[in-house]
């Protein structure tokens, strides 16, 4: 499985907007994770890909140490400040590839929607070594459908996508679909390839409003649109604003959560 495209640096040139705009996870999934593995303060844990810290407090709570590693630096010096009143709290500058962490150290290795971006034959071997035995990696990601509250918004947002990110990209437009159970079932055993054993998933579901300009806000986190020419992506976002308004001024977001455990025996 080839890692992401290549555009991780985006993120890091929007960080105060992806921290407001992007949204954390819910309560149930860290349930479920803490009842997978027992989190404390006597327990060490890393962090792959904190972005702007939306799925860290949870972890940090339960008075574990935990090392953070982040690519971006804006993001770094974003969640040294908004984690400042934990002690136990770092972070390691760098991509996950290339740091150096200490080998069978860690309780627990995490990443929400960042282990894309982490080839897959380099990132769960290296997290594999760095794990002590019976320690676990979890991976999750949030995946919106914004189709199924208003199929006739979303069709007229496909037809944008069409015109203007599409086109730009030189790519077939692509049917939105909600995420899958059997699409988690497959990226859980993955991990299996690796030496991971007592491999489990979870989804989780939510809903999410936004205005019109709330809305544009977020896409203007992701990778790919904020790497669109600026012309081109402000004409692209104009035209997503007018056609929200023109269907009431809000959009709802079915989300799709995602949870893959494993775990290194021993």
């Amino acid at each position: 499985m080839p890692a992401a495209n290549g555009l991780g640096w985006t993120f890091d040139t929007v960080a105060s907007a992806y921290e407001k705009f992007r949204p954390g996870y819910v309560d149930e999934l860290y349930r479920t994770l803490f009842r997978y593995v027992p989190i404390d303060e006597t327990s060490n844990v890393a962090e792959i890909g904190i972005g702007g810290g939306q799925a860290t407090l949870p972890v940090l709570r339960t008075g574990c140490r935990l090392t953070a590693v982040e690519y971006g630096a804006h993001f770094c010096e974003l969640c040294r400040e908004k984690f400042r009143d934990y002690p136990n709290f770092s972070v390691v500058m760098g991509k996950f590839e290339d740091v150096a962490l200490k080998s069978h150290a860690f309780d627990l290795i995490y990443s929400a929607s960042a282990f894309h971006w982490v080839p897959e034959e380099i990132g769960y071997p290296k997290v594999f070594s760095l794990l002590k035995n019976g320690g676990v990696f979890a991976r999750f990601a949030n995946h919106p459908d914004r189709g199924k509250a208003n199929p006739a918004l979303s069709r007229e947002i496909d037809a944008i996508y069409a015109e203007y990110y599409y086109k730009y990209y030189d790519k077939k437009p692509e049917k939105q679909k909600a995420y899958s159970e059997e699409q988690a079932r497959r990226r859980a055993a993955v991990a299996e390839k690796y030496g991971f054993t007592d491999i489990r998933y979870a989804l989780f579901f939510r809903t999410r409003t936004f205005s019109a300009r709330e809305y544009v806000r977020l896409l203007g986190t992701y990778s790919d649109h904020i790497a669109m020419e600026e012309k081109q992506r402000m004409a692209f976002f104009s035209r997503m604003e007018e056609a929200i308004d023109r269907h009431g001024g809000k959009i709802v977001l079915f989300d799709t959560i995602d949870l893959e455990l494993a775990r290194k025996s021993g």
